[in-house]
């Protein structure tokens, strides 16, 4: 007997992190019926797109499957060089070092910011990273730029300590002064700039709201009190699920999404669409909220030594580099004529330009979350290894993000973008 929810229900229901797959698979579901209205879904691609993946992990890691990385912002912060580890050794060389606690809160700091400061920059965005005389773009640049706003103190409310995030000091986070410290020019254009700022603003507001995340100081690195006590210790080792982790990003960074995002029954849903195959049915995707939760569970494993359960629930991330792989391989296609030509800004480039909330990026976020699953089981059926040998999140740090990063090159090696641009407001992939 079906039970129908309430709308308080619903929304409660779309925040956790189970309900990613289960409305995604409904939508694959109707793919494999040839019942989407935008793409057609060519399962037999699969094998392509998991083999071209292969060759990548191989030309990488070889068959040391163990020493590849999870998926995080880490990787980013350490673009051309490493940045992290340095710090941490010169927090520690300092005349008052901080205990491992205080590094994890500082690395958590850092990382949340640095997240949501990565959606689309645009093609023509670059950082120069003065000391070095490198260029970053991309993810790569803005996690670059990131970690020299934190480290001179710009998101900081105490004039004492630079390498903190807080309430005061993001309430002070101006489109200049961002604007500024991304070296953001006519000559060096990017897109969002203010929806990034208004994340960084909100988020302010968001940190004094929620006290038993944030702590009374208003603090992002105060979760790791808040998940201490969620945890149980387990000799030397402290255990704490993810639904722990993800219930305070998820309520706690609440009021961060811009209000015309999805509400339900009063609830701000935040990255949740109507999908239009489904009859209008929402479909969650939270794709910022899983990188931070992938980027937060590192400091918390290599710093405390935590251990984190329930890593499975865990989904792929929807954005343009992991669907892009899909397109780009051909287990996904757009269906001739679905899109209008009002869509296509150049004609010749075949690409089609679309808002986030457009139909057809909801079916296609939806079906890279599902296709994520199957290409990685593939992946490890080929090299004869389990979930636990190769996590979802080693696959997507060395094969389908970094992959989908590397076909767009070679299909579009002017810029290397996606086959599918997507407007970006700074707040969206």
């Amino acid at each position: 007997m079906n039970v129908k929810l309430t709308e308080t229900e619903t929304a409660a229901y779309l925040r956790t992190l189970p309900a990613i797959r289960e409305r995604c698979a409904r939508v694959h579901n109707l793919a494999k019926d040839g019942k989407l209205e935008y793409f057609e879904y060519h399962p037999e691609k699969e094998a392509d797109a998991a083999a071209f993946c292969i060759d990548i992990i191989k030309r990488d890691f070889d068959t040391d499957f163990s020493s590849i990385p999870p998926h995080g912002r880490w990787r980013h912060l350490d673009a051309g060089r490493p940045r992290v580890e340095p710090l941490i050794a010169k927090w520690k060389a300092s005349p008052s070092p901080p205990d491992l606690k205080e590094t994890s809160k500082r690395l958590i700091d850092l990382f949340l910011v640095s997240v949501l400061l990565d959606a689309g920059a645009g093609d023509s965005w670059s950082y120069l990273e003065e000391d070095f005389g490198e260029k970053f773009s991309r993810s790569e640049g803005l996690a670059v730029a990131s970690i020299h706003m934190f480290t001179e103190g710009l998101f900081s409310g105490d004039s004492s300590n630079p390498y903190r995030v807080d309430a005061d000091g993001l309430s002070r986070i101006t489109v200049s002064n961002v604007s500024s410290a991304l070296q953001v020019s006519d000559s060096n254009p990017m897109v969002g700039v203010a929806g990034r700022t208004s994340l960084l603003t909100n988020l302010s507001a968001a940190l004094r709201a929620s006290p038993t995340y944030f702590g009374p100081d208003a603090r992002p690195g105060n979760l790791v009190d808040f998940l201490e006590r969620e945890s149980v210790a387990d000799g030397p080792t402290r255990r704490v699920h993810v639904f722990a982790l993800w219930t305070a990003l998820i309520e706690g960074l609440a009021p961060i999404w811009p209000a015309t995002r999805t509400s339900l029954g009063g609830v701000p849903l935040g990255d949740v669409w109507p999908c239009a195959a489904l009859g209008g049915e929402l479909v969650p995707f939270h794709k910022l909220t899983g990188w931070i939760a992938y980027s937060l569970l590192e400091p918390l494993e290599r710093v405390l030594g935590w251990k984190i359960e329930g890593r499975e629930y865990m989904t792929g991330l929807p954005e343009y580099r992991n669907g892009g792989l899909l397109v780009d391989l051909g287990v996904l296609t757009l269906k001739p004529g679905a899109l209008s030509q009002s869509f296509f800004p150049d004609p010749k480039s075949g690409i089609p330009r679309l808002p986030p909330s457009h139909p057809a990026v909801v079916e296609w976020r939806a079906m890279t979350v599902i296709e994520l699953d199957r290409i990685a089981d593939a992946i490890r059926a080929q090299l004869g290894l389990t979930a636990e040998q190769l996590t979802l999140a080693q696959v997507l740090e060395s094969a389908t993000w970094k992959g989908g990063r590397e076909i767009a090159r070679l299909r579009r090696p002017a810029k290397g973008g996606p086959p599918i641009d997507i407007e970006s407001d700074g707040t969206v992939f």
